[in-house]
């Protein structure tokens, strides 16, 4: 007959091997006390929203430098250099009011329409410009994102920062061409201020956005264009929306309040209210000033707490 030997007893070499192999709940809770007592914390984590915040403010030098240099980078190889910050909107102004002022007669009933136009031109090219950057600021910098340890929110905040200052010199352009057609400086220019720091407010949420969908889905950077255009021309840029949508238009009425609640309608009108004394309150959408800070904090803290949740996986394959 055969006979059925015991296994033999454990061993501390054994043990050990085991607990190596399956180190079980146990192995776990000691090494968190452990990475605890030492002040350990897992690489790439995604910290509390308000330490978040901390550490982006703490990196503001970086934010702006990194947007200056940008800025500064940006046409360094061509002949005319920064002229080039001032005369492209100068030449889309131009193009549109050949084909829209002159071709369609948009300009028809609009008071001072060069310096409606441009004025709609450069602050919507603001909003367009920190957009399309916010979209490829993740995935057209994964070698920094990758290479340094850093709040990824910088990265959209520093390109809306971009071209607010690019504005800032348009907006240089853009006092001459009002004093040019006769457009006098008034107290109202002041409003220009906060106009200004609540559009870049809401750029800079929906850029933050769009950075967090365009690191996961790259593709995005191609179809935006086509989707910006279509924004611009539901924004008034080109035309009076008051003109276009009134009584003898033939358009439902909720079709004129639609468009008047949209945020670039809001900003452009705005920034024209400020700077043109023939563009008055009674061309406005109601309660404008509500509208843009609400907009102004509907975009920026949720688009910021949007992109803050998904921090730990910017820069992964």
């Amino acid at each position: 007959m055969s006979q059925v030997l015991d296994p033999p007893p454990p061993t501390r070499a054994s043990a050990q091997a085991a607990a190596l192999t399956d180190p079980g709940p146990a192995a776990d809770h000691d090494l968190a006390a452990l990475a605890a007592r030492h002040g350990l914390s897992v690489s790439g984590a995604r910290p509390s929203l308000s330490q978040y915040v901390r550490q982006l403010w703490a990196r503001r030098h970086f934010i702006g430098a990194f947007s200056t240099a940008k800025l500064t980078a940006q046409y360094s190889q061509a002949k005319l250099g920064q002229v080039w910050q001032v005369m492209t909107p100068l030449l889309n102004a131009a193009v549109y009011y050949f084909i829209f002022g002159l071709l369609m007669d948009t300009k028809r009933g609009v008071e001072d329409f060069v310096p409606f136009l441009v004025t709609g031109v450069f602050v919507w090219t603001f909003t367009q410009s920190s957009i399309m950057a916010g979209t490829r600021a993740i995935s057209g910098n994964l070698g920094l994102v990758r290479a340094l340890h850093f709040p990824r929110a910088a990265l959209p905040v520093s390109f809306c920062l971009q071209q607010l200052q690019q504005l800032l010199f348009s907006m240089a352009a853009l006092l001459v061409i009002l004093l040019a057609f006769g457009v006098p400086p008034a107290p109202s220019w002041v409003l220009a201020v906060p106009a200004l720091v609540l559009q870049f407010v809401f750029n800079a949420g929906v850029a933050m956005v769009m950075a967090r969908v365009g690191s996961k889905i790259p593709d995005m950077a191609q179809l935006m264009p086509f989707l910006l255009r279509t924004w611009m021309y539901a924004s008034g840029v080109m035309f009076s929306i008051e003109h276009m949508t009134g009584p003898d238009s033939g358009l439902p009425s909720w079709v004129g309040t639609a468009l008047q609640l949209n945020p670039a309608v809001v900003y452009i009108d705005l920034m024209r209210f400020a700077l043109i004394d023939t563009f008055g309150g009674g061309q406005l959408p109601p309660h404008v000033w509500a509208l843009a800070v609400g907009w102004a904090l509907v975009a920026g803290i949720g688009g910021f707490i949007y992109f803050w949740k998904a921090e730990e996986t910017y820069g992964r394959g």
